[in-house]
């Protein structure tokens, strides 16, 4: 047998470029038990490209299955459709309305935003542009006396409250 035909359809093999007919001829030739050194190493596959096509299930395997799983007859399951409202038949719209009204809502906060910001005049660290609250400097005195007396006041009648509270509790 001519070799260097084997070789030439194991190379097309390898590219997938060999017809069954030429694959049949490469399993025939490896089947034989005389099979030169060189190529004796592609002897495995092909062997066990046939050895795995002669593998078959036998003819009563459905018979056994269908026994051992207890399905001598199929049962019939009936289903029935859902009805469905009228308003969940509308939900995807609700759904899609609600979307874009949020959608709408950030956009509309963003923007008012973004304008006050602008709108704003940015601060004056101008000390020539400052202007004093009061007109004179007693007004300002008085102003400032009149809250510390204030505080003083509250301070006290707090401190004479905190401290009435704590004698009780410490009496009983």
């Amino acid at each position: 047998m001519d070799y260097k035909y084997i070789e030439q359809l194991l190379e097309r093999y390898w590219v997938a470029e060999t017809t069954e007919k030429e694959e049949s001829i490469l399993r025939a030739f490896f089947s034989q038990p005389d099979v030169p050194a060189h190529l004796l190493q592609y002897k495995g596959l092909f062997s066990y490209e046939q050895s795995q096509a002669e593998i078959s299930l036998s003819d009563d395997f459905d018979e056994k299955i269908l026994k051992k799983i207890g399905a001598a007859e199929p049962q019939i399951i009936v289903v029935r459709a859902k009805r469905q409202s009228f308003f969940r038949s509308l939900r995807p719209l609700y759904e899609a309305a609600a979307a874009i009204a949020i959608v709408a809502m950030v956009s509309y906060s963003a923007s008012s935003y973004l304008n006050k910001q602008n709108s704003q005049s940015p601060w004056d660290y101008n000390p020539a542009s400052y202007q004093d609250s009061y007109q004179s400097a007693q007004q300002s005195y008085k102003v400032v006396q009149d809250g510390l007396e204030m505080f003083q006041k509250t301070a006290s009648a707090d401190s004479t409250k905190q401290n009435n509270n704590l004698n009780s509790a410490h009496e009983e």
